[in-house]
């Protein structure tokens, strides 16, 4: 068995393609299998009046300053790829709008992720299929109906469970409806999508049958940026690898037997 172990980086690069290539150094370092980014076409995903709105940073005076400034293209989405080839890391990105799609499409990643905010979007996950890229799908915010509708769309290769506040409240995980999301989609294999700030229920959702698990990676939590506060810290996201590869280890097979290990204890304290 192996669980597939992706640092969801996102946004939190801040704008410099420099964060982005240490965050990816520092999940490969961890033992993560993949990173993940989030990919807009900033005028399509926001509306003018969301772009004008007042909002200072680092950027500018404006929600569109900062949402451009976060937002990365060509050259360095290059630059990613040629760093995920000489990591041997595999990456991907969320897309929220069909440029997007086509734009990460172009670089054949193993898989595309829908984020939770964009399931309903059919249109839009249509466009997903058509690249014949294998689709992720995370239920976030949804319905079961929901999720069902999405899933006559683009018959996900792995379905996330989710809760998409950031960071997630422990008592909200429900992390039991694991047991009950393959009977949604029997095809797709099991996944979970971290929002936390601890990163155990990740491990838990392994324990509960998830085979990929997602969880945000940060440099600092006290960085600037929305999702750092959500993020695991570098040391966080190697104990929860470090812990995921112990169960893969401790799982077995399911059948019962006496190891070579267990005959001294066996034959010196067992009693006919």
């Amino acid at each position: 068995m192996h669980i597939y172990v992706v640092a969801e980086i996102g946004i939190n690069h801040n704008g410099s393609v420099e964060t982005a290539v240490e965050l990816m150094r520092v999940a490969k370092a961890s033992g993560a299998d993949a990173v993940k980014f989030q990919k807009r076409t900033v005028e399509l995903v926001y509306t003018p009046e969301e772009l004008a709105a007042p909002r200072e940073s680092v950027f500018g005076r404006t929600n569109g300053d900062l949402k451009r400034g976060l937002e990365f293209g060509v050259a360095e989405y290059d630059h990613i790829f040629t760093e995920s080839k000489r990591l041997g890391l595999d990456w991907s990105a969320s897309c929220w709008d069909v440029p997007s799609v086509h734009f990460l499409a172009t670089y054949q990643p193993k898989w595309l992720k829908v984020p939770s905010a964009l399931l309903t979007d059919h249109a839009l996950l249509t466009q997903y299929r058509r690249t014949d890229i294998p689709i992720w799908l995370s239920t976030g915010m949804s319905t079961e109906q929901e999720v069902r509708a999405a899933c006559a769309v683009v018959s996900p290769a792995v379905l996330f469970h989710c809760h998409s506040a950031y960071p997630s409240p422990i008592e909200e995980l429900n992390l039991s409806y694991l047991r009950t999301l393959p009977d949604v989609c029997e095809t797709a294999q099991l996944g979970y999508s971290s929002h936390t700030v601890s990163p155990w229920p990740c491990l838990m959702a392994v324990c509960l049958g998830a085979r990929v698990v997602e969880a945000h990676l940060t440099l600092d939590r006290t960085m600037w940026g929305s999702d750092q506060a959500a993020s695991l810290e570098p040391a966080a996201f190697a104990k929860l690898v470090t812990e995921i590869r112990t169960f893969e280890r401790a799982y077995g097979d399911g059948v019962k037997r006496v190891w070579d290990s267990e005959l001294p204890a066996k034959k010196k304290l067992r009693k006919a």
